[in-house]
């Protein structure tokens, strides 16, 4: 009778353990506010964040000011497009969310923006709802 007790009970355990690992996986946003004093470290910690943890779940959102590294033809202080590193970083399944109440107060249009941008109806609402949701915060 035992015997008949133990297996359900170490296969429970097994379940758990690997369960637990599924969401062990680093989840962090990045929240840039102003690009000219944001944008390049914050890609750059991005990048380095995956080189150490490659399964991180990333996600940078922006607002403000914080929008402007994401438009088309934006060029960080070195005259260096942000695009090319952001397409990277892209590839490496980091999401970058613009907020679309930044749009309308600047009279911005979506199609100003790289393709790599998506949008959200409100960057503080979405870095609100994903610190709810466990995701750490990171201002670079």
């Amino acid at each position: 009778m035992m015997n008949r007790m133990i297996r359900p009970l170490c296969l429970a355990a097994l379940l758990l353990v690997s369960s637990m690992a599924a969401f062990a996986q680093d989840k962090v946003v990045y929240h840039v506010a102003d690009a000219a004093t944001q944008a390049l470290a914050g890609l750059r910690n991005v990048k380095n964040h995956l080189d150490t943890d490659p399964t991180a779940q990333i996600s940078v959102v922006t607002h403000a000011q914080g929008v402007d590294f994401l438009m088309l033809d934006a060029k960080d202080r070195n005259g260096n497009p942000y695009e090319v590193a952001v397409q990277e970083l892209a590839a490496r399944g980091v999401k970058f969310e613009v907020c679309e109440i930044t749009l309308k107060n600047r009279s911005l249009k979506k199609e100003q923006f790289i393709g790599e941008a998506t949008f959200t109806p409100s960057g503080v609402v979405r870095l609100t709802k994903l610190q709810m949701q466990g995701w750490a915060y990171i201002r670079p």
